[in-house]
């Protein structure tokens, strides 16, 4: 017997989605495309709501 969910559930679709913004090492900041640091970039945070990164929990065992 198969539940019942499998019948309708589906996988989520993939979005294709770049972000305005990459992880600086050397700083350890989000920067902008052009070096700006994206925390100061108020349009972004507008856009966005928030910049994120998987750093910490990569570097940090007790985030």
């Amino acid at each position: 017997m198969q539940p019942f969910t499998l019948n309708y559930a589906r996988p989520a679709a993939e979005l294709e989605y770049s972000t305005p913004y990459a992880y600086d090492p050397g700083m350890q900041l989000n920067v902008t495309l052009d070096g700006r640091i994206a925390a100061r970039d108020h349009a972004l945070l507008r856009e966005l709501g928030t910049t994120t990164s998987t750093a910490g929990s990569k570097t940090h065992f007790d985030d």
